[in-house]
């Protein structure tokens, strides 16, 4: 296959325990499997900065967060990892895989915590200017499982303590995000047996990226 001038931006979405990690190596694989440059990174993170943004956002605290305060660091990690990473990996032709982005946001700060969708809209608009995914794979699993598997995994951060409904409004958010975009985002069935996830995936990039 022969890289387009422009680098391509897949990110991969979903709630706690999908899959997320291990699906992501996969793409990785696959995509430089076709002889192209990935560039793997994560929200919120991926710099340095952005990175210790991520240990405030994440880290269990006594003191109450305010959802405003959540929103604007969300977007503050963001704007220094689009400057610093994305943009200049797309603009060198790389491909730029993302572990979560703004569709994470829309679902947890707007669908689990309740923020008004246009106050997330009005920071993407300024925080972005213009960029977007031009592929989303949304790893759906119902919320008790994932929550078993991630519990399983290691020991929760700040989000993970959320209580069952607190996930379950962020994943009906993700699949609303899903049916409004469709030409954008892959939903895959995460409950299925890796193998079986992974060739969803394939299938999915694919045909939305034709390779």
């Amino acid at each position: 296959m022969n890289k387009t001038e422009q680098g391509r931006f897949i990110t991969v979405e979903g709630t706690e325990g999908v899959g997320k990690s291990t699906n992501i190596d996969f793409l990785c694989n696959l995509l430089n499997q076709q002889g192209i440059e990935v560039v793997l990174t994560r929200e919120p993170g991926g710099t340095p900065l952005a990175e210790e943004l991520r240990e405030l956002l994440l880290s269990p605290r006594e003191e109450k967060v305010s959802q405003d305060t959540e929103l604007l660091l969300m977007f503050a990690a963001r704007a220094q990892h689009i400057e610093n990473v994305i943009r200049p990996a797309l603009e060198r032709g790389a491909w730029v895989i993302s572990d979560r982005f703004t569709d994470a946001t829309f679902a947890y700060q707007g669908g689990g915590r309740g923020v008004d969708m246009e106050n997330i809209r009005t920071l993407e608009t300024l925080v972005q200017h213009g960029l977007h995914p031009d592929m989303t794979l949304l790893l759906d699993l119902p919320v008790e499982i994932g929550l078993q598997r991630a519990s399983a995994r290691s020991e929760p951060d700040r989000f993970e303590r959320e209580k069952l409904d607190f996930f379950e409004k962020v994943r009906q958010a993700y699949l609303q995000r899903a049916e409004q975009e469709p030409g954008r985002f892959a939903v895959i069935d995460a409950s299925k047996d890796i193998p079986a996830v992974q060739q969803q995936i394939s299938d999915a990039v694919k045909q939305f990226l034709s390779i």
